[in-house]
């Protein structure tokens, strides 16, 4: 097997060499792509040190608050029933607490999924309790269970596999476990995070992040003046964006605000739509293009870029890095509209993300 693979490889190398360098992306593959992969190889091979002791506890605790939940959640009811059923779940808060239908499922029943119990907040004590005990359930047995199986027996650690051609803007991504999806938004989460640990008594686990690095990027790429000046100057882009906006002083930016020029920022990057925005904050969907336009008003360039990403697209079937790693995206000839306007999205945010992801 291992020879076949090797020999099929091989075969392929001068088909695909050939096509690298027709397709300009050689770079990429010698310069970004190739290098990694002997630092990635030596992260897999070290694995990550986790302290199982310490999960187990922590598995423990989560059990005994799972089962305080579900006592909770009977005596709502009067009687015993499964909480992890949909149908019986359906059955309890739909037929027996008269709580209002979102929406109905295929097979009828009222749907209990994690939207339709978000809106049902507040009409009774009991959507609290499955929303805490599905978290619960599913932190215990995705990591604080599962985690523990995954040590090796012979290093004690995770060896996970990041993988390089996967992800369509050139991330990485991680699998077998996925260790990049470890909840930290939670004091739980956070928790569960503290389970990963420096693999000798001296060391020491550091985090390393960018600094705002796809607006410096979008900064980079538009040369928008404005962009360029918030970030020499040291300044807080999303508190410079609201001020601009608003057409106030920064120190008289509130932290609502702030939310709202960063949602917005973070939208632009993203191709979001007046309803998308909407969705995401308390604006109107014409508050929230009245919004955009004034983002758009502000930082000209930024318009005029995703105008041309947009162009070339049409043109080409792709979108391309600063350092040259393409995303095709076919769907942009879709006939059907919400596909290409999904394929428009992905274009605007392609570039800017992808650059992240070679730097």
């Amino acid at each position: 097997y291992a020879g076949l693979a090797t020999a099929t490889a091989l075969e392929l190398c001068p088909l695909l060499d050939g096509e690298l360098k027709a397709q300009d992306l050689w770079r990429v593959y010698a310069e970004i792509e190739l290098p990694l992969v002997e630092v990635l190889a030596t992260m897999e091979r070290h694995g990550v040190a986790v302290d199982v002791p310490y999960l187990r506890e922590l598995s423990r605790e989560l059990y005994e608050r799972i089962r305080a939940l579900e006592e909770e959640a009977y005596q709502h009811v009067g009687h015993r029933f499964n909480l992890n059923s949909p149908q019986q779940l359906s059955q309890v808060l739909f037929e027996e607490l008269r709580l209002p239908r979102k929406k109905k499922t295929r097979t009828g029943h009222g749907s209990t999924g994690a939207e339709v119990l978000e809106e049902l907040r507040g009409t009774h004590p009991i959507v609290d309790v499955i929303l805490e005990h599905r978290q619960l359930t599913k932190l215990k047995s995705t990591y604080v269970d599962a985690l523990p199986l995954l040590v090796h027996p012979e290093t004690g650690r995770i060896h996970t596999s990041f993988n390089q051609a996967v992800t369509a803007t050139g991330r990485l991504s991680s699998s077998n476990p996925n260790l990049q999806n470890i909840p930290i938004r939670t004091e739980l989460g956070r928790r569960v995070r503290r389970a990963f640990v420096p693999g000798e008594p001296a060391w020491k686990i550091v985090a390393a992040d960018y600094n705002q690095i796809e607006f410096r990027i979008l900064a980079h790429i538009t040369q928008e003046p404005r962009l360029l000046e918030v970030f020499r100057e040291g300044r807080d882009l999303h508190t410079a964006t609201a001020a601009e906006v608003a057409g106030i002083e920064p120190d008289e930016v509130t932290p609502e605000q702030r939310r709202l020029a960063k949602v917005v920022g973070y939208g632009v990057l993203y191709g979001m739509s007046e309803f998308g925005l909407s969705q995401r904050t308390e604006l109107s969907p014409a508050e929230a293009a009245t919004y955009i336009n004034q983002y758009f008003q502000r930082y000209p360039r930024v318009r005029a870029y995703q105008e041309q990403v947009l162009e070339e697209l049409a043109e080409r079937g792709y979108v391309t890095t600063l350092l040259g790693r393409r995303r095709s995206i076919p769907e942009i000839h879709s006939p059907v509209r919400a596909v290409r306007e999904q394929a428009r999205r992905m274009a605007v945010n392609a570039p800017i993300q992808g650059t992240a992801a070679d730097l």
